[in-house]
């Protein structure tokens, strides 16, 4: 059976990072429910409008399970219950329906707010609230006479149905196709914290599983866990008592259905509200009518409510707005330069608190501009978390066991390159998964591990942003690629580098796999990944190794909306330098210049020779004064290799606002963008991976 684990680097998986986001989209679908709820037309439903309340209940219900919250989880439920059987037809909606969902809905926020708040203050009673419910799931409506149900002695076996309280459970799985089945839901209870233990009893039929099991969940929410491995109907889960007990013992002592969903486990605390009343658990068991327990739970649910509300602490914006601020803050930084440059002819004896207000003008802008710009950052999480599911799939649907690490999820990025990012990431993890990962028996025989590791990664390096895919599969093929390349009519030679045959796979059409399946094979994956990178300015790199796996590095700047450059000027004309690619400049003489074949330059730094670009040649920019001479160099780096740009001045670092050329003008080659300069010139962005590229041909 095909697995899929995922891990994080670091300490186990924390789960509390994500309570603040939980709590907001909670408090929103809570929003939602409850106006829904007073817009319903009782006379005429809307299905849609119901569907819609079963939405929101049954959101809540699932993040609240996921994070411990058994209090809310409990009540979405019976919630969902009930907002099932109305959206089914299966009821007709009456008014006490509604009644109860919005008491619920205001007792589910208190419960909230009381768990976000780090579980201080009193916490709300659901237990009248529930009983309702469920009277009215079942078809009947609450009255207000009290309903006298069973003597005191079955209260233990009452308590046994509900959450909350140390459960003895006898569980039959059965009949199996395949007994290992049930392995699955045994390594339930290994993995998932809290849920309890589980050990096999002896069965006296080859097709059923027996297990022993110690929790505290409901039998609703171990069925809910169970189904992703075993079918519901042939889940049979029992008191341990009860399996023990003959047929008409366990039914001369069974509650009420409804009731045993309620009735308060021995010694539970009920918070004061049934303490010294009527029918209170320590005398019996009788159920106190429902318009009592309702008016105490009004009474009571505000006040708790008032102790710990449930705070919001974000807002949502249009990201309209978000983009219209940064235009505006680029605006501020381009008026900035003007000022600065036009105050360069001032005497600053004479003008020192311009020159002062100046630079805290400088300061506070650099400052607004990194505040804004970090509104549109969010974590690579958003992106590595839909991987895990994805890859559980593909990995079982191609018989493979595949590990999942994750690395560097806090790492920030704009929130467009996330958007635009995701496709491109998908395919190169399916990749791996598909093409690197091999067949457990394939593993086995190379000596490794069954199951093969998909890393993912992200990290900051200078301005950008490096994501890497790593597995340790099989890698690629030098000698398959060039075969491949030779058959599509394909340049190649058997004296290219690695790097270059690597890069033979982002060729349109270009795939090595023998069939063609629903997963790859078509030849339409890499070089749409390579397109999208790189109309993000971003790069793609591939280091493998036949036998050890392969490495997919993505580079991409963190922004594409500001960036620190570097100004040098080519003739009369002015060029900014992406800041994160200068590596150093330097003043050259003509002796340290050689040339070789067809009139290439190289330059000798520090006993490495460099490829010389001369800027001028590049844009053929005139250079009308003679004594203007090519005395500086500016060391570029891009997609691992390094060229000297020949530059006339370096006039300066600062920051810039990127404006796309392509969209306003048209393409240009070498260039990546444009920018306003402080005296209103437009100044070329310059594109120094395609610089480099040109160096190597």
């Amino acid at each position: 059976m095909a697995e899929m684990h995922q891990e994080s680097s670091g300490a186990d998986f924390d789960l509390t990072q994500f309570y603040q986001i939980f709590f907001e989209e909670a408090g929103e679908n809570l929003d939602q429910m409850e106006q829904m709820l007073l817009d319903l037309d009782l006379a005429n439903t809307d299905d849609e409008e119901l569907n819609g309340i079963f939405r929101c209940a049954h959101s809540i219900k699932g993040g609240a399970a996921t994070f411990g919250f058994s209090d809310v989880a409990e009540l979405t439920h019976q919630m969902e219950s009930l907002l099932d059987r109305l959206r089914r037809h299966e009821l007709k909606l009456i008014p006490p329906m509604v009644d109860a969902l919005l008491e619920s809905a205001d007792a589910s926020r208190s419960l909230l707010a009381r768990h976000q708040a780090g579980g201080e203050g009193v916490a709300v009673s659901t237990s009248a609230l529930v009983k309702r419910i469920s009277v009215l799931a079942a078809g009947e409506i609450p009255v207000a006479a009290p309903v006298v149900v069973a003597p005191p002695a079955p209260a233990p076996v009452a308590a046994s149905k509900k959450a909350g309280g140390p459960r003895s459970l006898v569980i039959h799985i059965g009949p199996l196709e395949r007994p290992d089945q049930a392995d699955a839901v045994q390594e339930l209870f290994r993995d998932i914290p809290g849920l309890g233990s589980m050990s096999s009893l002896p069965s006296d039929r080859p097709d059923t599983r027996i297990f022993a099991v110690e929790t505290t969940s409901s039998d609703e929410d171990l069925l809910d866990l169970f189904v992703f491995h075993v079918a519901k109907e042939i889940v049979k889960i029992s008191d341990r008592d009860d399996a023990v007990a003959t047929p008409d013992a366990v039914a001369a002592v069974a509650p009420e259905p409804e009731l045993a969903a309620v009735a308060p486990a021995a010694g539970e605390e009920e918070y004061g509200f049934f303490a010294g009343a009527p029918g209170h658990p320590s005398e019996s068991l009788a159920v106190v009518p429902a318009a009592d327990a309702a008016a105490k739970a009004a009474k009571a649910e505000p006040k708790a409510a008032a102790q710990t509300p449930l705070e919001a602490t974000t807002i949502r914006v249009d990201i309209k707005k978000v983009d219209q601020l940064i235009n505006l803050v680029g605006e501020l930084v381009i008026t900035q330069a003007m000022l600065a440059q036009n105050s360069q002819g001032l005497d600053p004896a004479m003008h020192q608190q311009l020159f002062a207000g100046l630079a805290d003008l400088d300061r506070n802008t650099r400052d607004l501009q990194e505040s804004v710009m970090s509104i549109r950052m969010i974590p690579m999480s958003i992106v590595f978390s839909r991987f895990p599911r994805m890859l559980r799939d593909l990995a079982n649907r191609l018989g493979k066991k595949v590990d999942f690490v994750t690395q560097g999820e806090a790492t920030e990025l704009d929130k467009g390159l996330v958007e635009k990012i995701t496709d491109p990431l998908t395919h190169l993890v399916r990749n791996s998964c598909d093409h690197g990962i091999e067949m457990p028996e394939e593993r086995r025989a190379a000596g490794k591990s069954e199951n093969g590791t998909i890393t993912l990664s992200a990290a900051h390096q200078g301005g950008s942003i490096v994501i890497e895919v790593r597995d340790d599969g099989k890698g690629m093929s030098r000698e398959k690629i060039l075969r491949k390349a030779r058959e599509r009519g394909l340049d190649v030679s058997d004296s290219m580098t690695d790097a270059e045959v690597w890069q033979l796979i982002f060729a349109p059409g270009f795939s090595t796999a023998e069939t063609v399946t629903d997963v790859s094979g078509r030849g339409v994956g890499m070089d749409v990944v390579k397109r999208n990178i790189a109309s993000l300015n971003g790069t793609v790199d591939i280091d493998s190794s036949e036998g050890f796996g392969m490495k997919v590095s993505v580079r991409l700047p963190l922004t594409l909306a500001i960036m620190d450059g570097m100004s040098v000027s080519v003739g009369d004309e002015v060029y900014i330098l992406p800041l994160s690619s200068v590596v150093e400049s330097f003043q050259v003489n003509d002796e340290a210049v050689s040339t070789v074949a067809q009139g290439s330059q190289l330059v000798k730094v520090r006993e490495e020779y460099m490829p010389v670009i001369a800027l001028e040649r590049i844009f053929q920019v005139p250079i009308a004064d003679a004594e203007k001479t090519n005395n500086i160099m500016v060391v570029v780096e891009s997609e691992g290799s390094r060229v000297a740009l020949l530059v006339n001045e370096l006039l300066g670092q600062h920051q810039v606002v990127v404006k796309n050329l392509e969209s306003n003008y048209r393409k240009v080659s070498n260039v990546s963008g444009a920018t306003i300069m402080g005296d209103g010139k437009v100044a070329l962005i310059l594109d120094i991976g395609a610089l480099v590229r040109r160096s190597r041909h």
